[in-house]
């Protein structure tokens, strides 16, 4: 780690910031959000359908306004955005720990969506602004502190929670404030590059940008392809911990099983990204990384498939083992094919975006995945449930191994049409063409 550090002290101040900052970010959000089903419906005593209900407003107001919060950051300046969703964070998590109104609940869950809105595809252009022709290494270190938050603040929340949710939520929400009031006066103030002329997006109304996006065919295809990555990697929280649970019970077993997969795949991250990274940057270009990465995800599931053919203890070590070790074995599988892919996947939005309203790109890119996500989740419950109850174990993951090689195989399809390195003019020029504009983007 000391390496990692001594690197990341030689980018400029702005960059330190920002990944410092991400680290925060997940740090107050994950030492409360895990916690908060639990807050709902025990001490508050709401239904499971307005747990739900609450949750899925926090998710849907982050996925919906993603491009809106994108396409203000490109208008008004990255730092404002991430200011505003700060303070967004604020009053949401403060809210969440001192009220027990469901519409209050509701509006809280809201505002910390929102905030994610705002500030991630701000957050992003700026480190790729600022980190210039290093910025795949950056996106590298980014996902380093990214997954050091998630990894420490759900122990910090634990802690906090046992004495009072409360206490959690203000904690959280003071340390947002912290963070805020250093933003303000240590981060520079940064606008994207088409924002830096006249010719640039003042001439262009947000409709007439958005028409442009959505011209630009190999950004769209190449965020078609990626939804599968974003659904793989997501069955660490969700059919992962489902099976440890499903075969090694509801008690300390099933809760040490699946707190120490978290661990191995956070940690994973955190000590062999930049290595993972350096290596592949060295031997492959983009798109064949992003290809490996994605295939290297599908492969995470050949182990839980692999068990399927093994025969089911009643009880015991055995019973014990095939809960534990099939997903110990996937969750760092599919944090490899994250590291691989990562880097090169945040690099590749900006090469396709012509360097051009970067964040709002990020936005779009987000609002796409986001709907994949949802239905992938939706359709892997349906697996989940449909394989218990044909006594099909085996079904989910062999649809997630196959969602996995489509995906992987189109992006191959897309690196070796030269789709995922246009020309940065040319492919400016024909999404102006495309998009009725009449004229070139500036590059500003």
């Amino acid at each position: 780690m000391k390496g990692t550090f001594a690197q990341v002290r030689t980018y400029e101040r702005s960059v330190q910031l920002l990944m410092i900052n991400q680290f925060t970010i997940n740090f107050g959000f994950y030492m409360l959000m895990p916690y908060l089903a639990t807050h709902l419906a025990g001490p508050l005593g709401l239904a499971g359908w307005l747990v739900g209900l609450i949750l899925g407003v926090r998710n849907f107001s982050q996925q919906g306004m993603f491009l809106v919060g994108g396409a203000l950051a490109d208008r008004f300046g990255y730092k404002p955005m991430i200011i505003a969703g700060m303070v967004l964070r604020i009053v949401g998590f403060s809210t969440l720990g001192l009220v027990d109104s469901v519409a209050a609940l509701i509006a809280a869950s809201a505002a910390t969506g929102l905030a994610d809105a705002l500030f991630n595809p701000a957050t992003r252009a700026y480190l790729a602004a600022d980190a210039g022709e290093r910025r795949v290494e950056a996106f590298a270190f980014f996902n380093v502190f990214y997954q050091a938050g998630i990894l420490l603040g759900p122990l910090v929340g634990m802690v906090l929670t046992g004495v009072d949710f409360r206490v959690t939520c203000l904690v959280a929400a003071g340390i947002f404030a912290v963070l805020s009031a250093v933003q303000v006066g240590a981060l520079p103030a940064r606008q994207g590059n088409d924002t830096t002329s006249e010719e640039g997006s003042r001439r262009e109304n947000v409709l007439t940008q958005w028409r442009g996006m959505l011209a630009n065919r190999p950004f769209l295809l190449f965020s078609t392809a990626m939804i599968g990555s974003y659904v793989m990697s997501f069955q660490v929280y969700l059919a992962l911990p489902l099976e440890v649970r499903r075969l090694g019970g509801e008690g300390r077993f099933g809760t040490a099983a699946v707190a120490a997969m978290f661990a191995v795949s956070g940690l994973s991250t955190i000590l062999f990204q930049t290595r993972v990274t350096a290596w592949c940057k060295a031997r492959m270009e983009a798109g064949r990384a992003l290809t490996w990465g994605v295939l290297t995800m599908a492969v995470g599931f050949v182990p839980l498939l692999a068990a399927t053919a093994v025969p089911l203890p009643d009880h015991g070590v055995g019973l014990w083992l095939l809960a534990a070790v099939p997903p110990m074995l996937s969750a760092p599988l599919l944090a490899l094919g994250t590291m691989i892919a990562y880097p090169f996947e945040m690099d590749t939005i900006i090469r396709l975006s012509g360097d051009r309203l970067v964040a709002t790109h990020y936005g779009l890119y987000n609002t796409i995945c986001g709907i994949g996500i949802t239905l992938g989740n939706l359709l892997t419950g349906v697996a989940l449930d449909s394989a218990r109850a044909a006594g099909m174990s085996a079904l989910p993951w062999l649809a997630l191994l196959a969602l996995g090689l489509v995906c992987s195989a189109a992006l191959y399809g897309l690196h070796r049409t030269g789709r995922l390195a246009p020309p940065m003019a040319v492919t400016m020029t024909q999404i102006a063409e495309k998009a009725g504009t009449g004229r070139a983007p500036s590059p500003g």
